[in-house]
Parts: structure tokens; sequence; C-alpha cells
């Protein structure tokens, strides 16, 4: 999971608001169901939980299973009373997590 995820929220909301809110993280997603050239099973790396905070509270969160196709897609709506941070992690199998954060202003 090297590659920084994508997200798409807008920058400014009215107090309120709902928001639709993309995320992207591009990841192999492996099953561990596969096999390589050898016939050798290629070992699972999912992302299996993606979560996302707003100032610190929680918006929302997935487990995520191997059948889960690679370049995993998350969109959700959340509505904004306030400006603040929109924190989001994906913590893979082996423990890796990666953050991004997303500020936008509410007026």
């Amino acid at each position: 999971m090297a590659e920084k995820p994508r997200i798409k929220i807008p920058k400014e909301a009215k107090k309120g608001e709902i928001i639709e809110i993309k995320t992207l993280m591009p990841h192999v997603m492996e099953s561990g169901q596969r096999k390589d050239k050898d016939g050798k099973a290629i070992p699972r790396k999912i992302i299996n939980k993606f979560t996302c905070d707003f100032n610190g509270k929680p918006v929302f969160s997935a487990d995520l299973d191997p059948a889960i196709a690679a370049n995993p897609y998350m969109q959700f709506s959340a509505k904004v009373e306030e400006s603040g941070t929109f924190r989001f992690s994906w913590t893979d199998d082996d423990g890796t997590v990666i953050t991004a954060e997303e500020k936008i202003t509410v007026g």
C-alpha cells in the first residue's frame, strides 16, 4: 500500500449540508485464492478495515473481505455542522495503516 489515496470532498459547505465523500485507495487486494505461475498460492493481502472520522467523531467505517476488487472505492455522505477535518484510515492485513486528511470550511 505505498500509493497515495485519492479523496474528493467539497472544500466548503453550508451548516447542516449533506456532502458526498469519495475515496479510492490504490491496492492489489490479493484474495489469497489465486496461484502464481508455479502453482503456489499467492498470499492474501487486502485492506481489511476502512474508517472515516470528522473532528475525532466516527462518520463511516467498513470491514472489507477478500471478495472486494482491487483499488477499493468508497462513496458515502456526511452531514457537516462545523468546519473541521475528515481523517481517513485504511488498515492492511499486515497491520500497515495509511491515513489521509481533508479539511472542509462550513459557513
